[in-house]
């Protein structure tokens, strides 16, 4: 850890308590920069409990203008990693919200104090999803950073909040904000295994049957932080890169976690019928219990989909290697088994 100095910059994270940005967060300081995070007084803070006295906190959130405004006040840089990614529908305006006025009042905010540079952190479900009825059954299809959002059924309205969002970040690029946009596939690492991509791990861990047919596109969370903090520091600007180191079926990812965790991995293959059953039984049980779905309409519908996104871009510019998969995967069922 470098030591840090009254003149160390300040970059400012919002959501430094999550998956992406404690991972940031954890970067920066190790770089030797003063770390500002944002948290709401009910923030769960497990995540950042072993540097959670190096980060200077403002209680507040992004939609709550003079919080941000108070955050942003002598800051150099700013890394907006706060969201909120839900396929279940009673989450849905919430989502919207936070995803995408909340984005523009990070972007607002970041004009005002006239900071340097914004790095914002969006997904490849805000590139967007080709209409099905384009594409032969089975056939794959490859994304990069040229893919043009339509619309399509295959498109989450997480996606659609995210894509929002990044039109919040070009439209302060119009208005002279300097900014980079990373969109990550799906992110592996040391979160709570009760929440978004680190559930997956849960699913194995509890030996769960079954699995559906579809690839699934990784990034490690360590990778990101990585990518984003080169980027912030950089003089790229106005750019986007995809983050995603490889992609395998959800059979491959669900075995190599259950090797790791010394479990029987699902066996099962879920069929197009079972999955339209389930997702509905789901939404019912959600309903009548007030629990979340383990699987939703949208869930089902794009877990059987065949996407591979290009994540090449970034390596060509920062010489970034991604982690393995398998280092990826040992190091969080690690992580997780404590």
């Amino acid at each position: 850890m470098k030591h840090l100095t009254d003149s160390s910059p300040i970059v400012f994270v919002t959501g430094t308590n999550g998956l992406i940005g404690s991972a940031v967060a954890r970067r920066l300081l190790k770089n030797g920069y003063r770390v500002r995070g944002l948290k709401r007084p009910d923030s769960d803070m497990r995540l950042v409990k072993d540097i959670q006295s190096e980060i200077e906190w403002i209680e507040g959130d992004v939609l709550d203008v003079i919080s941000l405004e108070e955050a942003l006040a002598g800051v150099t840089y700013a890394i907006h990693t706060a969201a909120i990614v839900s396929f279940i529908p009673r989450d849905r305006t919430r989502m919207y919200d936070i995803n995408v006025n909340g984005t523009a009042n990070v972007v607002n905010a970041a004009l005002e104090e006239g900071i340097k540079k914004l790095a914002f952190v969006s997904s490849v479900a805000a590139l967007g999803r080709p209409d099905p009825n384009k594409v032969a059954p089975g056939e794959v299809t490859v994304i990069d950073e040229n893919q043009k959002w339509e619309e399509s059924p295959l498109n989450s309205n997480y996606g659609k909040s995210k894509y929002l969002a990044e039109l919040e970040v070009w439209r302060g690029v119009a208005e002279g904000l300097a900014a980079v946009v990373v969109n990550p596939s799906m992110v592996l690492g040391e979160g709570d295994w009760q929440r978004s991509s680190t559930q997956l791990f849960k699913y194995v861990y509890d030996e769960k049957k079954y699995y559906t047919e579809g690839l699934i596109n990784y990034v490690d969370v360590e990778d990101v932080a990585e990518a984003v903090v080169q980027l912030l520091f950089s003089d790229i600007k106005n750019e986007r890169y995809i983050l995603s180191a490889g992609h395998v079926t959800y059979r491959e990812l669900f075995a190599k976690i259950a090797t790791a965790f010394g479990k029987q991995p699902p066996s099962k293959t879920v069929s197009f019928f079972m999955a339209e059953t389930i997702w509905r039984v789901e939404a019912l049980r959600s309903w009548l219990t007030g629990s979340k779905p383990l699987i939703t309409k949208e869930t089902a519908k794009t877990a059987r989909t065949k996407l591979v996104y290009d994540g090449q871009k970034i390596k060509k510019v920062l010489g970034i290697d991604y982690k393995t998969l398998d280092e990826t995967v040992k190091r969080v069922c690690a992580f997780l088994t404590k």
